[in-house]
């Protein structure tokens, strides 16, 4: 699949000619998503608990698999480990810290079947994506996607969202073997958008991987702080030289459509 083409040019007064975004916790409802997999986790592999008790305990897990606290993540989009390695390692991690049985290759097989019935089976856009993609996408602008996950994966995440005709996958972790926040992962997905880098925004959800490495790639960084815990707590003083904003409603303003 090819990028929606872009008709505009830099004398429109728009401050971009495409953008590039982000996909879980930017234009897919990821974090419900998480809260639907673990919900499976938990019930299948914790200790049961009193209701009351075990509303908090899934938001606790929720939050440490969304924190990572222990990088696992990261060592697989710069090339260190394999996707569902780290995940072995993050399901361990978790249950270490809640009280789960620990889990060889074999139960991990298993727990991640689990994991992932409720995963897909709850992937959807957020409310606002779709009226934003049409503001877009009517400007002219050129419009697709970069992630730190696979591209199958995300590619299906994208279709089962409703988003791919409108939002193609161009670039993810398996491209060039690593992802955000390599420089080059960005000026490739520029380069199959078919954009300036200095003409193409960069929306995410992560102020450090998301919109500063864009900004240090040379790209329009745009973060998107949406209300809600975030994954890591951020220093504020150091996000700079980006645009922030709360909600996606808020991005065609900032790029100069409103």
């Amino acid at each position: 699949m090819t990028p929606t083409s872009s008709t505009t040019t830099s004398t429109r007064g728009l401050l971009v000619d495409g953008v590039l975004f982000d996909i879980d916790d930017t234009i897919v409802d990821t974090r419900t998503a998480f809260a639907a997999a673990l919900a499976g986790v938990v019930a299948a592999y914790l200790p049961a608990l009193p209701d009351d008790e075990a509303a908090a305990r899934l938001r606790e897990v929720v939050a440490m698999w969304r924190a990572d606290p222990h990088a696992r993540y990261h060592r697989y989009t710069s090339g260190q480990d394999t996707y569902l390695h780290q995940k072995m390692l993050r399901a361990n991690d978790l249950h270490a810290a809640f009280g789960g049985p620990p889990l060889d290759e074999d139960a991990f097989t298993a727990w991640n079947a689990v994991f992932d019935e409720g995963f897909r089976a709850s992937w959807a856009a957020h409310h606002e994506t779709d009226p934003v993609l049409e503001r877009l996408l009517g400007a002219g602008l050129a419009v697709g996607a970069l992630s730190n996950a696979g591209t199958p994966l995300q590619t299906a995440k994208l279709e089962k969202a409703g988003l791919l005709e409108r939002v193609p996958m161009l670039v993810g972790v398996d491209t060039l073997g690593v992802g955000k926040p390599d420089p080059r992962v960005f000026l490739e997905a520029c380069r199959r958008l078919g954009t300036d880098p200095a003409r193409t925004a960069y929306v995410g959800d992560e102020a450090d991987v998301d919109a500063l490495a864009a900004r240090d790639a040379g790209l329009v960084g745009v973060w998107l702080d949406r209300p809600g815990a975030r994954r890591r707590p951020v220093d504020e003083s150091t996000v700079t030289g980006v645009h922030v904003i709360r909600s996606l409603d808020e991005l065609p303003g900032v790029l100069g459509l409103d």
